[in-house]
């Protein structure tokens, strides 16, 4: 049997999450999806798209989706879910996990690696994060769940974009990409998103793909004659080049501990010190290691390395080779909390050839 792919939708409160999830399960795409939804949320999916409301936690819904709500814990769930389509007794195509507004989406992301049922049955396609507009300032300054739900994201959806001003927007945008460089964003209203950004969108496959706008990375070039890697976004943020035209400067005060860097280097790695500094790594900053990825020139190989990890996890695999003419050039970009710039520069660095 194929893999079921699973999607985490994370959020604050009154983000839109539900709104987006209902108009996901209402568009005709002919796809059932199964919805897992951790039970203390305060927004459930309105009992008006269910069909019947029983005691169990496995509801059936008008549109041949299915609804259940975390009572333990979500592995138990999953399993449920899997045996019950495995035996013809539930349908469905895909699950989306609704994690609450404060949830980590960190536990439950592992939860796919970690656990070998779930990975045997499941597939993790992505996590994506609604960020509100209109709140996101307080929020993200207040809580550091709403920080590591971007610093998380595959994708990024900015809702409620109506209720504030451009300069605003373009504000938080600009903080959510220090943050989280590798999610793209979009601005969406009342939970309208193709599908296409919804589903499959690949977050967690090991491809060749690192999308980080090239552009971000030159505003932070300026002046490092150092051989090696970039400047990080969110350092020297006074720096004029920072300011593209229009007064950018109130951005400065904010010093999120949610923050990516990207790291570069023309020469080849030596694969052993690679392998032994970024293993001596994830042991100690796992638990602030919210997501990275890297596509290596590795020395001995004449295709790409990727890598990329969540936490302590971490995989590796051999992509397409290295193009006739193409510059080999290694790009990692790590995102966690208040991770030692200095000491990865320092060791990436040493593990090259």
């Amino acid at each position: 049997m194929s893999l079921i792919p699973a999607t985490i939708l994370t959020g604050f409160l009154g983000s839109g999450k539900t709104t987006l999830l209902k108009r996901v399960l209402s568009e005709a795409h002919g796809q059932k999806i199964a919805v897992v939804e951790n039970e203390f949320g305060e927004e459930n999916i309105d009992s008006d798209i269910l069909v019947s409301d029983t005691t169990e936690n496995i509801i059936q819904m008008s549109n041949g989706c299915i609804c259940c709500t975390i009572r333990d814990d979500l592995r138990a769930t999953l399993q449920d879910l899997a045996t019950k389509k495995r035996k013809g007794e539930l349908v469905f195509d895909r699950v989306v996990i609704e994690t609450t507004g404060l949830a980590d989406p960190g536990p439950v992301a592992q939860t796919f690696f970690m656990d070998d049922e779930v990975a045997e049955q499941y597939l993790l396609d992505s996590i994506l994060t609604l960020v509100d507009a209109k709140h996101a300032d307080q929020q993200l300054n207040d809580r550091q769940e709403a920080r590591r739900q971007v610093g998380f994201a595959d994708q990024i959806f900015i809702s409620k974009a109506d209720l504030v001003s451009e300069e605003a927007l373009d504000a938080l945008k600009h903080r959510l990409k220090h943050m989280n460089p590798r999610a793209p964003m979009q601005t969406v209203h009342f939970g309208e998103v193709a599908l296409k950004d919804v589903l499959d969108l690949k977050g967690f496959n090991l491809n060749a793909k690192l999308d980080i706008d090239p552009d971000f990375l030159k505003e932070d070039e300026h002046d490092h004659s150092h051989e090696g890697h970039d400047h990080a976004p969110g350092e020297a943020c006074d720096h004029p080049s920072h300011q593209h035209g229009h007064d950018h400067g109130h951005h400065h005060h904010h010093d999120d501990d949610v923050k990516s860097f990207v790291y570069r280097a023309t020469r080849p790695f030596n694969p052993a010190k690679l392998e032994d500094f970024l293993g001596a790594v994830v042991q100690v900053y796992g638990p602030r290691m919210l997501r990275y990825k890297g596509v290596l020139d590795m020395q001995g190989t004449d295709r790409k390395v990727i890598f990329q990890g969540v936490h302590q996890l971490m995989g590796s695999d051999l992509g397409p080779a290295w193009a006739e003419g193409e510059e080999r050039v290694s790009k990692m970009v790590f995102i966690g909390l208040d991770l030692p710039r200095d000491i990865l520069v320092q060791g990436l660095d040493q593990a090259l050839v």
